[in-house]
């Protein structure tokens, strides 16, 4: 899976299971605590991993296509994103 952003930092488009999803309405962001107490991972001075990045995009492979809502994750210290979940949008 794979993220295309806007310059400001704004999801547009997602390529996942062979197709490019483009974002259809306005993407919501939020952010979760890591159990950094739980991971075996050693963090440099100074990191900051506290937080890992959600967002929750609507987005459809054409114009003719029902939106489905994804959920993307990108882990703290990573330039990764994971598919967390997709739904038909509501």
């Amino acid at each position: 899976m794979d993220v295309r952003f806007t310059l400001d930092g704004t999801p547009l488009a997602v390529r996942y299971d062979g197709h490019i999803w483009a974002v259809a309405a306005d993407p919501v962001r939020w952010f979760e605590r890591e159990s950094w107490w739980e991971t075996q991972a050693r963090v440099p001075v100074g990191a900051a991993v506290v937080d890992t990045t959600i967002w929750q995009v609507q987005v459809r492979i054409n114009s003719a296509s029902p939106l489905r809502t994804m959920q993307l994750r990108q882990p703290a210290m990573t330039d990764h994103w994971i598919l967390t979940s997709i739904d038909d949008a509501t």
